[in-house]
């Protein structure tokens, strides 16, 4: 059965004490949003990787594709980590994926004590490779190949996968406090809101405007609340402007920072992430 492999990025680099509590806050939202997307799956962590397990895998990568955080995701197949079972994993594996002539690779890497390193590793999975599909007259290019098998060996399991599946990165959701964006329906002010999100702030939106896009990448996303909310905690006031927009503005008349998000960005640019926000992509 085919498992996800979620990596993360910006949150590796963070001290021991905060990645674990990022890892922490990730996987809570990964959760979250598979259950707000209807999805069933199990989600785990070890080292460096989430893996999420899935009944309907294709449906499981729409949703957590959209968790920030998650910096790529792949489609593999796992075995153990014994080279025998990697080969074997590997070659039945290979088979529906390379055809008539081409050329293919393997890209492997390790983590743990496993007694063999990475080149053992490529060179037996890619002899395995070769054997289960020498009928079809395939060779080996190392430097431009049709096709390129990744393999990892982490501690005692072992997985291949063929695509990085490239996600929006960034920080999780909830990690960096709270905000208010002041949303008026432009394709600028959604933006900015989506920034802030992805540089891990919760985000609120001053009016009872149309959320559903933002919504699709925070489940909690809402309106701000006077009588539930707390302004004094909100770290700052978000706005759509662009360095037009921006001239003459007096910051004075708030009590909090105020952001602008998209200030250094092009119409064109900011189009191009309200497209991909509005499709939920």
């Amino acid at each position: 059965m085919a498992i996800l492999l979620l990596r993360y990025a910006e949150i590796g680099l963070k001290s021991t004490p905060v990645r674990r509590r990022f890892e922490s806050v990730l996987k809570d939202n990964l959760l979250n949003m598979l259950i707000e997307d209807g999805v069933e799956a199990l989600v785990t962590s070890k080292g460096a990787r989430f893996y999420v397990e899935a009944t309907d895998i294709d449906a499981a990568v729409r949703s957590v594709r959209k968790v920030f955080g998650v910096a790529s995701i792949s489609i593999a197949e796992e075995s153990t980590s014994k080279m025998d079972d990697m080969c074997a994993m590997a070659a039945e594996y290979s088979k529906p994926r390379i055809s008539q002539g081409q050329s293919f690779a393997v890209d492997a890497r390790r983590e743990g004590s496993q007694g063999y390193t990475s080149l053992d590793m490529g060179r037996e999975i890619g002899s395995a490779i070769f054997l289960a599909n020498e009928d079809k007259g395939v060779k080996v290019d190392l430097t431009n190949p049709d096709v390129t098998f990744f393999v990892e060996a982490r501690d005692n399991r072992a997985f291949v996968f063929q695509d990085y599946i490239r996600c929006h990165a960034g920080l999780p959701v909830g990690t960096q406090g709270k905000v208010v964006a002041e949303l008026d329906g432009s394709d600028r002010a959604l933006v900015s809101a989506w920034l802030m999100m992805k540089r891990g702030c919760r985000v609120y939106s001053s009016t009872e405007c149309d959320g559903s896009p933002l919504k699709q990448y925070d489940p909690y996303f809402r309106a701000f609340n006077p009588d539930k909310d707390n302004m004094s905690r909100m770290l700052g006031i978000v706005k759509g402007f662009d360095l037009q927009g921006i001239e003459g503005f007096d910051a004075s008349q708030y009590e909090l920072p105020v952001y602008f998000p998209t200030v250094g960005m092009s119409d064109e640019e900011v189009s191009e992430i309200a497209e991909v926000i509005r499709q939920g992509l």
